[in-house]
């Protein structure tokens, strides 16, 4: 007699393709962020900080697929170029976290001291501020601009690159290849680069993506409260504040579709993260 077996998929083969829809999303919206001016060019996207003279608050239709806003903005257009602004600004800011809080935590934990005790006391404290509020701060100070909320974004991650790097270094600097090299007279610079480096960067990738994606809510939150980028730059969080208004008498379009829009890309990037720290963490892929 045969006798059928259901077979459930395995969780790593679930990963695999929940991290495959999360590269598919995030390349969706760089690929989209990368075209936008040449649609814009062809014709086939309205200028986003163009007003229209008549068409304002209309839903969705063929002529403008988003609707438009109280302003007479096209929120396909807004919505379209939010993507390019809000990926140059989380990129940007990433990479300076990485950049400051990776040497800091390699430099802070292989030489240890009162230079270790002076970081590490200086990253826990920044660490314990909310996010946003440090971003907020931070924006007051240095104003708003692309570059300038980039920084307010980067100040409260580089104590995660900097406390995971360091906890590796401070782990890998015992093990016998390094005490090997340093006995054949290896210098500090050579140490840190060509035997630490690689080591003790398996995690950061993973928070690379993972702070993207929180970058991005943090963008929309100092955006909603007027302190990202400027007025006639498009942005999700500026776009949700202006909106607001018109959902108490049914104008949802306006803050539907960039709110959609977040969410998809924040998503996107977990999943790459998820599926990176899956890839990179042995004892996960041991446990599925």
């Amino acid at each position: 007699m045969t006798t059928f077996k259901l077979r459930l998929p395995q969780l790593a083969n679930l990963s695999s393709t929940l991290m495959l829809l999360g590269v598919l999303l995030t390349g969706i919206y760089i690929l989209t962020a990368g075209l936008a001016p040449l649609l814009q060019t062809w014709g086939w996207v309205q200028d986003p900080t163009e007003f229209l003279a008549n068409p304002i608050h209309q839903p969705p239709s063929a002529q403008h697929w988003f609707g438009t806003t109280r302003l007479g903005y096209d929120v396909f257009a807004r919505t379209l170029f939010g993507t390019q602004a809000a990926l140059q600004v989380v990129v940007v800011a990433t990479l300076l976290s990485l950049l400051l809080g990776v040497p800091l935590g390699m430099v802070s934990g292989y030489l240890g001291g009162r230079l270790d005790k002076a970081l590490l006391f200086l990253m826990d404290t920044i660490y314990t501020l909310p996010g946003l509020l440090l971003s907020v701060t931070v924006a007051f100070v240095v104003g708003r601009g692309v570059f300038n909320a980039a920084i307010a974004l980067s100040i409260a991650y580089i104590p995660q690159y900097y406390r995971v790097v360091r906890n590796h270094t401070v782990s890998v600097k015992t093990e016998l290849f390094i005490e090997a090299a340093q006995a054949l007279g290896a210098s500090t610079w050579r140490v840190l680069t060509r035997y630490l480096f690689f080591n003790v960067i398996q995690s950061v990738p993973v928070l690379f993506t993972l702070n993207a994606a929180d970058a991005i809510l943090t963008l929309a939150g100092l955006g909603f409260l007027g302190l990202g980028l400027p007025e006639s730059v498009p942005e999700w969080g500026q776009d949700l504040r202006q909106a607001l208004d018109g959902l108490s008498v049914g104008i949802w379009w306006t803050t539907f579709f960039p709110g959609f829009a977040m969410t998809l890309l924040v998503v996107g990037l977990s999943l790459v993260g998820e599926g990176l720290n899956e890839f990179i963490n042995p004892l996960l892929r041991q446990k599925n």
